[in-house]
């Protein structure tokens, strides 16, 4: 089967599939604790930020992780022409400092004393 090239790609379905492509990332790694006992993730992660009880040998266990992203502003300029000669304009855009706060949930049974993962929570895309 020959390999997909972006190039040959209509701009739109380019567009969808690079993002899907792309968020696969926290998903796959979660996905890979399906069958685990939620002791495997807090031993990777740390302890839960919330555990949850949702019934009869049910829990839910929760991290938080807060993502903060420096934007860095841009700045252009062109030389224009006016009646008292050249002069040279700038275009200037702030940058920003931009705050996401991610969650990454795990579903679980109980069997005897430990908890078994059985799902997770697709995590927002920002956060894949």
């Amino acid at each position: 089967m020959p390999a997909i090239r972006m190039k040959q790609l209509p701009h739109g379905i380019a567009a969808l599939i690079v993002p899907l492509i792309l968020s696969a990332c926290a998903s796959q790694i979660m996905k890979s604790y399906i069958g685990a006992p939620i002791n495997s993730v807090m031993l990777d992660y740390g302890p839960p930020d919330n555990v949850y009880d949702l019934g009869p040998g049910a829990r839910a266990y929760q991290w938080r992780k807060q993502k903060t992203q420096v934007v860095s502003g841009q700045s252009s300029g062109e030389i224009r022409d006016t009646r008292r000669g050249e002069r040279y304009e700038v275009t200037e855009t702030p940058g920003y400092v931009e705050h996401t706060e991610c969650f990454y949930t795990f579903y679980t049974r109980g069997s005897g004393p430990d908890w078994y993962v059985t799902s997770f929570r697709q995590p927002s895309l920002e956060c894949e």
